[in-house]
């Protein structure tokens, strides 16, 4: 149908009124670019790139702007407002700031100059009221670092008195800079030429720290020459400490100025100079200690007074409780520092309170070298390993006076397994369950093997609280029991050999499970108690059967001597288990166990290399249980 004329006219008008809409627009999608190409360059912490109407301007925000540029910001440009050649667009600015969110609200401005949209900067863009002089500053105030108790809410970590030792080079002369710091670091025993050159490179009013030592026990590590040397200083501080240096080290861990790796693995959490713990429970529950700190953003004029733009309160600190007993722990260390020092082969014990799971102590020898053994070593557990395969040859059916064959040797696939050295011979042959427990007879149990397989030892472990894998919030090795490799392997591991691996923590366990009857899982976090699943709980007609062969250990078997312990009946178990390689003789190294029961309190004692675990490790658990 063909148009008529006033319908023509208007389809002829289209193509003048589509370029007049176009050129109309082009202004204000200008101006919209321009507004997004500035909100991208803040939220990089920048100005670069963006066209300005003032280029100084971008030098100035990053003066300005640097104390958070560590901080993640996204700003968000709003719908702008065109006026002619001048424009608006609020921006909306979202800063993260150690996990708190800081927003707000600025308006940037922007002039078209020679078809050009310019921005307009000035600091107020960057924070409200901002002013051309005023600088950022932020300030963060730690409250106090929270305590590390014991159970009673005692303190084990705590701030306590210590000396800072060094060099004061503002009332040291210039000259003697050099010869004071040599001679401050042979008093305190550090490296003469690093402190020189610590202290030669220092400015001219610092204090240059050499060493710092605990209240009192400033004679073993500070010479008396010391306080007359030009420049030396002792600066009185306080820093989070243990009772000891010594006390549970390798548990707690220590605390100290935060590294590099730690503030940046912190996701901004942990800045420079922050005093964080550095290993051991002070580091894995470090947030909770050290809490939050309140944050102060402030803008600073050229006289210094300060004005707030943002304050955000940070989390107080919360104490860490251990169910450590301290008094016991103490005793424990101080039995084993018998063994000698740091040339002294490893050494653990590990105390559990039976009725609870609580570990009590759990201590370190000083031949560890840092070494957390007692609670995440892996060894062979050796006999003691047997009080689990008696558990399982109890479900097969074997009672306390059925009668076992222990001959002096037994050989399975060609590999010839034979008793320890000082085995009685009146132990030897037909015997009991009992005696053969008691005595420790290693061919007794093997020559058993028949009777039960690899998952009902396996079983029994688990029952013991052996084997299993809980997070514990501590570090912590309970055991394995593998699916043996062949005949020989099967063998092994019935008397804690092949590749059986335990921790003195996990044989610990396994005794405090007998004493409590019931499958017990040990904790150190006062408020983190793991529940145990086993998949055949532990009767308490098994216990007491496993209890009454641990007293004949002590009253028929390897350990009278404990017999000597004052208060309730003792139960125990002796272990030795050959590990690395042969002497010219032939001869293995053997790791030295024993495990004890007294009260409620089942202890398990390792020294890794030993003559035997009644020999070597029985006196450290009498001497344990008679100081309990």
């Amino acid at each position: 149908m063909p148009l008529s004329p006033r319908r023509a006219a208007a389809v002829m008008l289209l193509p003048l009124l589509l370029p007049l809409a176009a050129c109309t627009d082009a202004g204000g999608d200008a101006a919209r670019a321009a507004a997004a190409d500035l909100a991208a360059a803040l939220s990089a912490h920048t100005l670069d790139g963006v066209e300005l109407a003032e280029p100084d301007a971008a030098a100035d925000f990053a003066q300005q702007v640097e104390p958070l540029s560590d901080y993640d910001v996204e700003v968000v440009a709003d719908e702008l407002e065109r006026d002619g050649s001048e424009a608006a667009v609020p921006l909306h600015w979202t800063w993260t700031i150690e996990g708190r969110e800081w927003t707000y609200d600025t308006t940037a401005r922007l002039v078209e100059r020679e078809q050009e949209w310019l921005v307009d900067w000035t600091p107020s863009t960057f924070v409200p009221e901002l002013t051309a002089d005023e600088r950022i500053e932020i300030l963060r105030e730690h409250g106090p670092r929270a305590d590390v108790v014991d159970a009673a809410g005692e303190p084990i970590v705590t701030m306590r008195p210590v000396g800072r030792y060094g060099l004061d080079k503002a009332n040291t002369p210039a000259e003697e800079v050099g010869a004071s710091a040599e001679r401050i670091a042979a008093a305190v025993g550090i490296d003469p030429v690093a402190f020189r050159a610590a202290a030669e490179g220092a400015g001219p009013e610092a204090f240059v720290e050499a060493l710092v030592v605990r209240e009192g026990e400033e004679q073993a590590h500070v010479s008396p020459d010391f306080a007359g040397i030009p420049g030396a200083l002792r600066v009185p501080d306080e820093i989070p400490l243990a009772p000891t240096r010594t006390f549970a080290r390798e548990l707690l861990g220590y605390v100290g100025e935060a590294t590099a790796e730690v503030v940046e693995a912190s996701d901004g959490a942990v800045r420079p100079g922050d005093q964080v713990g550095l290993a051991g429970l002070l580091a894995a529950h470090d947030a909770t200690l050290r809490g939050t700190p309140t944050i102060h953003i402030d803008a600073v004029d050229p006289d210094e007074a300060r004005r707030s733009i943002a304050t955000f309160e940070g989390e107080p600190a919360e104490p860490l409780a251990l169910t450590l007993d301290q008094a016991l722990q103490t005793d424990a260390e101080r039995i084993l520092s018998g063994l000698g020092g740091a040339d002294s082969p490893d050494s653990a014990i590990v105390a559990i309170r039976p009725s609870t799971g609580e570990i009590l102590a759990a201590a370190n020898g000083q031949g560890n070298g840092g070494v957390n053994a007692a609670t995440a070593g892996q060894y062979a557990p050796g006999s003691t390993f047997k009080l689990v395969t008696a558990l399982a040859l109890l479900r097969a059916g074997v009672a306390p006076d059925d009668v076992l064959s222990c001959p002096e040797s037994v050989t399975v696939d060609g590999y010839t397994f034979q008793n320890y050295d000082d085995y009685p011979p009146g132990a030897i042959g037909d015997v009991s369950f009992r005696t053969a427990i008691a005595n420790s007879c290693n061919t007794a149990l093997i020559a058993a093997r028949d009777r039960i397989d690899a998952d009902a030892l396996a079983t029994a472990a688990e029952s013991l609280g052996l084997g299993g894998v809980i997070d514990l919030g501590y570090p912590a090795f309970l055991g394995q029991v593998p699916e043996p490799a062949g005949e020989t392997e099967w063998a092994a591991d019935l008397i804690g050999q092949g590749r059986v691996l335990a921790s003195p923590l996990a044989m610990a366990t396994v005794a405090a499970s007998i004493q409590a009857g019931r499958t017990v899982v040990p904790h150190l976090i006062a408020d983190r108690v793991g529940e145990a699943t086993p998949s055949v709980p532990l009767t308490a007609d098994e216990a007491a059967t496993l209890q009454e062969l641990m007293r004949a250990v002590v009253t028929e078997g390897s350990a009278p001597f404990l017999q000597a312990v004052p208060g309730e009946p003792v139960g125990a178990k002796t272990g030795t288990a050959e590990y690395g390689e042969p002497d010219d003789a032939g001869s293995h190294p053997t790791h030295t166990w024993m495990v004890g029961t007294h009260g409620d309190l089942a202890v398990a004692v390792f020294v890794e290399t030993g003559a035997s675990g009644a020999e070597t490790a029985g006196p450290l658990l009498q001497s344990l249980f008679e100081r309990w």
